[in-house]
């Protein structure tokens, strides 16, 4: 019998995949370049360079931006969305706001579904659950014969109005197609989203189904080949909330994991802080393509009910995450008002920077970390990049010339815009939102944050910043830091009173309910943790806010602890509340079951790839803030407890971190790096 007692988490990013595996409490960690076009080939790669049989893997957690990718190329399955007579216009009115005021000319997103896919249904709910009239049976039929006889659809999706209310309609029309088209997959909007608001859930049903079979035939090919080579493992797929479960469950609901790998490195962020017992952390993940900042306050991250991707919206619990495109392979530009600018294209990793040698020519930020000297060709063997210095040069001939400056000071001018843009990523998730960034440590992670993070902390007045070990693959960390989780929701519109109590807690046990039944149906055991978040809004108003309730004031609800928590959630994010007896309803309501992870951290690591380095001194100059500075040189294995004073580049297997002259690092217990501001 093989030995099954390796852990392995496997994140697919826009450059690189990485890859961590865990044996008997030793951890190995290696980096390979993504192949965007088949991201399961760069997995299996991973696999191979630590010499892994998937045979022995008892457990794989895997993370991947397949879905994203979908949407934002629009490369997914043709629809047919069947809707409420009346309603066939409901993706092209969207809302009535514009996202650029000042743009002349303005267009709404384009709707994943053109309109003559969509088509009408007679029957109608009212938002109450009542039956206002019924649905035409024989119609129907003839209408779903010409769709399906077309062969132009992959999937159906069926979104009738109200159906959160009462499904009953979308029901009866599945159950046509079905005994019409048997293998054609079908797609509820009540089984996406069971809240109200038709345009919202319209747009994240009809999203739902074009990822569907991108997703689940991605995760199936994975899964394929994984058993072909021995696996008989536990194979999940990390989720948009923080949380993963079993991929065929995330098959079937694709659209809970369109920010896996992002949310991954969160986990992986306050796992690390945690180990510190640092409860409030500020996040700055930069990797290849992009950087994601997001803001721990209390050793969690905030969730937020939807996301956009590109510009459409999507009702599903996401850990908190603001994008810019400023990773290491953003390409720097110069506008029509001749200005550098940093972003938002990116070189990938096919070709990638110019630097890499694999036909890169735009000048992106690596590019620039290499000419100004914090980037040092040697530091990329560990990954087996074989850097290419005079491409890199060449690559900002262009900027160099148009600027009339030296390379040198270009390259440097683009990292000073890189981390502007990083600053005001950060900004939106902290002083925006009313919370005092410097009150917050700084985790940075990711390939590239450690080059940045000192000098971005200093922009934003942070004083402590966390670079935790193994920080280039920690969102591969995370997902084997990740605890199993579940969210259900469902919009019932009720004033908050005493008289609704008893309706209030109802609706709150079916939701636990539904939630432990999921997980027991997915083969996912463990006793649950409960969450439980209220949708709720002043009488009037139109809009509503999130209420976390305590898992105090839910064993003993009452309408006086529901009503402090919204007026202090409301006053947090307005600034004002309304006195306490004044009339406020729930509209929604939010019950997310959490298996708490059992892993440990591991007992030592493991780079697959790491280079003899020498052990001597070493110093370089290099080109920073518009001065030439001289730097010593550190294998991060050499820094102590004992705090060594900037400038520094300190180098590992997966990361680079620049420690600035009015800063110092050292190294903590659990072998994070620390970087705090210098007062003397």
């Amino acid at each position: 019998m093989r030995d099954q007692k390796t852990r392995v988490g496997i994140e697919v990013g826009g450059t690189f995949t990485d890859i961590v595996a865990i044996t008997d409490g030793v951890m190995q960690v290696a980096k390979v370049p993504s192949t965007p076009a088949s991201p399961d080939i760069g997995a299996m790669n991973a696999l191979a360079k630590l010499g892994i049989a998937p045979g022995n893997v008892s457990e794989l957690v895997h993370g991947s931006t397949v879905a994203t990718n979908a949407v934002l190329e629009r490369k997914g399955a043709r629809l047919a969305m069947l809707v409420t007579k009346g309603t066939r216009d409901i993706l092209s009115l969207q809302r009535h706001d514009r996202k650029s005021i000042y743009d002349l000319k303005y267009k709404k997103p384009e709707p994943i579904i053109p309109r003559n896919d969509i088509f009408e249904v007679s029957g109608r709910i009212s938002a109450s659950g009542e039956i206002v009239s019924s649905v035409d049976i024989p119609t129907l039929t003839d209408l779903l014969q010409q769709i399906t006889a077309s062969g132009n659809y992959d999937v159906i999706v069926i979104c009738l109005l109200n159906s959160y209310a009462n499904p009953l309609h979308e029901l009866e029309v599945k159950k046509v197609v079905q005994t019409l088209a048997p293998s054609l997959a079908t797609l509820c909007s009540h089984e996406v989203s069971r809240e109200f608001r038709e345009y919202e859930r319209a747009s994240t049903s009809s999203l739902a189904g074009f990822v569907q079979p991108v997703l689940k035939g991605y995760l199936g090919r994975f899964a394929a080949t994984l058993e072909e080579q021995g696996f008989a493992g536990a194979l999940s797929f990390m989720q948009s909330n923080g949380g993963r479960m079993p991929a065929t469950a995330v098959g079937d609901q694709p659209i809970t994991a369109l920010l896996s790998g992002p949310a991954a490195g969160v986990v992986g962020a306050v796992k690390a802080a945690e180990s510190l017992s640092i409860q409030d952390v500020i996040t700055l993940d930069m990797g290849g393509t992009s950087t994601d900042v997001a803001i721990i306050q209390n050793g969690r991250p905030g969730l937020t009910a939807q996301l956009e991707i590109d510009g459409l919206p999507i009702r599903t619990p996401v850990v908190d995450i603001v994008t810019v495109g400023a990773g290491g392979g953003s390409i720097a530009w110069i506008d029509d008002g001749a200005m550098l600018r940093v972003g938002p294209k990116s070189a990938g990793a096919a070709p990638g920077p110019a630097g890499y040698g694999r036909g890169g020519i735009l000048p992106t930020v690596t590019d620039a970390n290499l000419i100004r000297g914090s980037l040092r060709p040697g530091s990329l063997l560990d990954q087996e990049i074989d850097v290419d210095m005079d491409a890199a040069r060449k690559s900002f001939d262009n900027l160099a010339h148009r600027l009339s400056l030296s390379h040198e000071d270009v390259a440097d001018a683009v990292i000073r815009v890189a981390e502007s843009n990083i600053v005001r990523a950060i900004q939106k998730v902290s002083t925006e939102r009313g919370k005092d960034p410097r009150r917050f440590t700084l985790v940075a992670f990711g390939g590239a944050a450690g080059l940045h993070a000192a000098r971005v902390a200093e922009e934003l007045n942070i004083e402590e910043v966390l670079v935790p070990v193994n920080a280039g693959v920690l969102s591969a960390i995370g997902l084997l830091s990740s605890d199993h989780v579940y969210y259900t929701v469902a919009t019932r519109r009720c004033e908050l009173s005493k008289e609704n109590l008893a309706q209030i807690r109802d609706v709150i046990e079916t939701l636990k309910t539904d939630a432990r039944n999921y997980l027991e149906k997915e083969g996912v055991t463990g006793e649950p943790v409960f969450e439980v978040f209220l949708e709720m809004r002043y009488v009037g108003q139109a809009f509503e806010i999130s209420v976390k309730i305590e898992q105090e004031a839910v064993k003993e609800l009452t309408t006086g602890a529901i009503a402090r928590a919204f007026a202090a959630e409301h006053h947090r994010i307005f600034e004002f509340s309304k006195p306490e007896d004044a009339r406020s309803e729930i509209v929604s309501f939010r019950v997310g079951a959490r298996i708490v992870s059992q892993s440990r951290p591991p007992k030592g690591t493991i780079f697959e790839g790491m280079h003899a380095s020498d052990h001597s001194d070493q110093f370089i100059f290099l080109r920073e803030n518009e001065s030439t500075i001289e730097c010593k040189v550190l294998r991060s294995e050499r820094l102590s407890s004992t705090p060594e004073p900037g400038p520094l580049l300190i180098e590992d297997g997966t990361t680079t971190i620049l420690v600035p002259g009015t800063w110092s690092a050292c190294r903590t217990g659990p072998q994070h790096i620390i970087l705090k501001k210098r007062t003397d």
